[in-house]
């Protein structure tokens, strides 16, 4: 009887949608982590004086960071929300544009941001600061960042990387690339010049941390009246990066072609300027690249001068400059970055255990840039990112305004009870005064 045979079939296409509903249910919250709890970041240092002060005095470091219950612990939502979404209710702080001509015929742009309010030590702070990739002083996590020291008392130099500002034309046949330190040595020295009496913050955010870093390490006199550097989100190496880039876990290799279109646009939206043409030959490799390195060797490495991508990357890479660093420097990077694969996050740590200025603050979310904060579906306004680094930032020029002998360092707030002995600085560390 076909009744009898026709009984069974909503019985069983229920447990059909019940089977499906239970794995749509498992892959959400496999892809959004859901099970994975609140932890504080992975903090690696060697014990000195200076980095006991920090930690107690940067209780951010050693406190939980708490990402959005529903997508905060997803580094692909936390990277997306970033570069399209940007930060909530992100303001828009007014500054002034410098333009800088440099040797070769370029001509370097950044944006200078006064102060709000006066600085808590009295001294007179400059945050030099150099975003990511293609990026300028009118992208969202910046003017986040901006805001926020500008109300904690920081004077902030935003630089505009060569050929990423949209109205700006090329003066010469070069654009930012990915290690070259000529345009933020540039903005350092006119912010020296312009103001004798300013120390400096270094803040660096992905391809910007590596450029900060290099910088330093590449001329002593670089690190004169630097305070501090903190670095967030870099990948330290090209080289070791390159073929991490066109692996699929992660989906890293989706993220390296978004950023290559993203980098053709860019490119030829400066071929008809004046003075910047591109040859023949390399606009047509532009425009058949399917990834950043074949860009970098079509294009990028030629501005320099490179005779292979290797040599490119080498010699561009932040790595070969970072032991040479030598004022207190702040790694900070998200396990789950979609972009910076882990085994590029031995290079920070190995440093921070083999050198007494550096930290590296490791966090189990934030994706690339990202690192909101919240409850449970909206993120609050602040990252835990921007927070950190004036933390730290307020933490070295408290310690740095103490440091006369036999006088004791105290921390920014007074009701976290922490104090350490100025003295027993290592000497490695020089001077800010100078």
């Amino acid at each position: 009887d076909s009744s009898c045979l026709e009984l069974p079939l909503p019985a069983m296409f229920d447990g059909v949608k019940m089977a499906a509903l239970a794995t749509v249910l498992y892959v959400i919250m496999r892809c959004l982590n859901l099970k994975s709890p609140p932890s504080p970041p992975e903090v690696s240092h060697q014990d000195t004086p200076l980095t006991r002060y920090l930690l107690k005095c940067c209780p951010l470091l050693t406190k939980e960071y708490i990402p959005p219950l529903l997508w905060g612990k997803s580094g692909h939502i936390q990277t997306a929300l970033y570069g399209k979404v940007g930060r909530v209710g992100t303001p828009t702080p007014r500054g002034v544009r410098k333009l800088l001509p440099m040797h070769d015929g370029a001509t370097a742009s950044f944006d200078l941001f006064e102060a709000l309010v006066e600085h808590r030590t009295g001294d007179d702070i400059t945050m030099v600061i150099c975003p990511g990739f293609a990026n300028h002083s009118g992208n969202v996590y910046i003017r986040t960042f901006v805001d926020h020291s500008q109300r904690q008392g920081y004077r902030c130099a935003v630089l505009n990387h060569l050929g990423a500002l949209p109205d700006m034309e090329l003066t010469a046949p070069r654009m930012f690339t990915y290690g070259c330190t000529w345009e933020f040595a540039a903005m350092v020295s006119y912010v020296k010049q312009a103001f004798p009496g300013t120390l400096l913050v270094a803040v660096g955010f992905s391809l910007g941390g590596n450029i900060v870093c290099k910088f330093l390490g590449e001329d002593p006199a670089n690190q004169e009246r630097v305070l501090c550097c903190v670095s967030v989100c870099q990948g330290y190496s090209a080289l070791r990066a390159q073929e991490t880039f066109l692996q699929w876990d992660q989906c890293r290799r989706l993220y390296n072609f978004v950023l290559t279109e993203k980098l053709k646009k860019l490119i030829l939206s400066h071929r008809w300027g004046r003075r910047a043409r591109l040859a023949d030959g390399d606009l047509s490799r532009l425009c058949a690249a399917t990834s950043i390195t074949q860009i970098d060797d079509s294009i990028m490495r030629k501005f320099h001068g490179y005779s292979s991508l290797d040599e490119y990357y080498k010699q561009e890479s932040c790595v070969r400059y970072m032991h040479k660093v030598s004022v207190p420097l702040l790694l900070m990077n998200s396990s789950d970055d979609p972009l910076v694969h882990r085994s590029l996050l031995a290079i920070p740590r190995t440093l921070s255990e083999k050198m007494p200025n550096v930290i590296f603050a490791l966090t189990q979310h934030g994706g690339h840039l990202g690192f909101f904060e919240g409850a449970v579906l909206f993120p609050q306004p602040l990252t835990w990112m921007d927070k950190v680094i004036v933390e730290f930032a307020d933490a070295i020029c408290h310690w740095e305004s103490n440091r006369l002998p036999r006088h004791a360092a105290t921390c920014p707030d007074l009701s976290l009870g922490c104090t350490e002995r100025a003295e027993g600085m290592p000497a490695a560390w020089p001077s800010i005064s100078a």
